[in-house]
């Protein structure tokens, strides 16, 4: 049971670093969105590219994910100082473990306000999907899925090596 709980968090915490990392980094989207739209262009910009969205579902999508900016905006920002947070706690000269686990776990809750809001959102961008793009998105997001595992577990071979003798 407990390494149920240091697995789950240990992924909730990876997918926290990995969103906060992704929603930092600016880019242009193909087909011309060309702002500083963040993560909503860029998954406005993928839908549209690999799925052939049509103008209108563009439209649709692109007003759910301005709808939601409010949304999630304070709660990237909120990760962000819970990252400054524990940051300094680390770096402080004693170590105070009530403060690190009260840190720890108001980013747990955020995390989990952050994954329950994208959930919501996919939610939506799905109904605007007609079934063949649903069908081509299970596939892509199947082939990513086997090639983070397959990443994985490359990652993992060398740990479980015993180190040369000397």
């Amino acid at each position: 049971m407990q390494a149920n709980r240091f697995k789950l968090l240990a992924v909730v915490l990876s997918v926290a670093m990995a969103t906060a990392a992704f929603s930092q980094t600016v880019v242009k989207t193909a087909r011309g969105m060309g702002h500083h739209g963040g993560f909503s262009a860029r998954m406005l910009g993928f839908y549209t590219d690999s799925l052939d969205l049509t103008d209108a579902q563009q439209a649709q999508m692109k007003d759910i994910l301005t709808k939601e900016k409010p949304a999630i905006r304070p709660l990237m920002q909120q990760l962000a100082q819970g990252r400054q947070q524990m940051k300094a706690l680390e770096q402080a000269g004693t170590f105070d473990e009530a403060k690190v686990r009260a840190a720890a776990s108001q980013q747990t809750q955020t995390i989990t306000e952050l994954m329950v809001q994208k959930a919501r959102i996919k939610s939506e961008l799905m109904a605007v999907l007609t079934s063949d793009q649903k069908d081509k998105l299970a596939k892509f997001e199947a082939r990513r899925q086997a090639r983070f595992q397959k990443h994985s577990q490359q990652n993992q071979a060398p740990q479980n090596q015993a180190p040369p003798s000397e």
